[in-house]
């Protein structure tokens, strides 16, 4: 086989073996709760999450490791890493893989392709712990602990190396950045573009509420209890992705749902409010119901209705 063919066969072995799969032939499980359409999260054979698999911008799966930062690459890269064998030796187990069933695996759609600032961010994303109670929310925030711990937020709520909070955002190809927010800060995923921060979903939800921040989306939460509701969040500013977002997520709701634009009570949240409404109208679906809702004022926003006055803070939390 000459050099082009040999190169072709590579390119051949990244494009078309699906590296979930031959991770799962070696002892790796899909976590489905942790992956999402452009990023599966792999286990090891102790339950440690150890792979993060995607699809590149030149169409190849690649993988990164959360316990190795030199464990990453192609399949060809992944291959070696954990049998120790030579390229020869890989070429011949990889060409068995182009010649055979693949050994089954949950039904996944298949992944979109993914940009390296895209790659960069799930890398940072997955390398950060899932908290259950971020402090800053609890405390500074006054949204309760047993709230944030519930099954409908569990996992969606994050905290980096510096102990900031992080909230996912997610577009049609998975996570595509984070905010990140602290006292008397806010940021955003270096690379990453903002999508819509989502809470967990229920087959039995009935009611979609629409915010302006996820602070504010756990706040109303936590003033109108609902079981049967789930919860989103633009995040301040639009940017031209959003829209077509917010339709799409109005568009899953169940039949007869009603949406809920809880924007601020300001000049901008009723521009935003104008927006998820528009949604529901474009949607076509005359079994949804809209419903504006804010604060009253003087109260701006969810949270400000929510938290004790900064009086009644100690101190030292202010």
């Amino acid at each position: 086989m000459d050099a082009f063919a040999l190169n072709q066969e590579l390119d051949d072995f990244k494009r078309n073996i699906d590296l979930r799969a031959v991770a799962v032939s070696m002892g790796f499980k899909l976590d489905r709760k942790e992956s999402h359409r452009g990023s599966a999260l792999m286990r090891n054979a102790a339950g440690k999450k150890e792979l993060v698999i995607k699809v590149d911008a030149d169409g190849h799966y690649v993988y990164f490791s959360l316990l190795d930062e030199d464990d990453n690459g192609s399949v060809v890269d992944f291959m070696q890493k954990r049998t120790g064998k030579n390229i020869g030796h890989v070429r011949k187990i990889l060409r068995a893989w182009l010649g055979r069933p693949q050994p089954a695996l949950p039904v996944h759609p298949k992944m979109p392709r993914t940009t390296k600032d895209r790659m960069a961010v799930d890398k940072e994303y997955q390398g950060m712990a899932v908290s259950l109670r971020p402090p800053y929310l609890e405390q500074h925030r006054g949204i309760s602990g047993s709230l944030l711990a519930s099954p409908r937020f569990a996992g969606r709520i994050r905290i980096d190396g510096h102990g900031n909070t992080v909230f996912p955002h997610f577009d049609r190809d998975g996570l595509c950045g984070f905010e990140i927010k602290n006292l008397e800060f806010t940021g955003f995923a270096k690379g990453g573009t903002k999508g819509l921060w989502f809470s967990h979903i229920e087959d039995s939800d009935r009611c979609l509420v629409f915010c302006e921040s996820a602070i504010d989306a756990l706040s109303y939460a936590c003033l109108f209890p609902n079981e049967t509701c789930r919860y989103a969040s633009i995040g301040g500013q639009v940017n031209p992705e959003q829209p077509g977002l917010v339709k799409a997520t109005i568009l899953r709701m169940a039949e007869g749902s009603e949406i809920v634009g809880a924007m601020d009570k300001d000049e901008e949240g009723e521009k935003l409010a104008a927006l998820i409404e528009t949604a529901v109208t474009e949607s076509g679906r005359e079994d949804l119901k809209y419903r504006r809702h804010s604060p009253s004022l003087p109260v701006k926003d969810w949270n400000d209705l929510l938290r004790p006055k900064p009086s009644f803070f100690p101190t030292a939390q202010l």
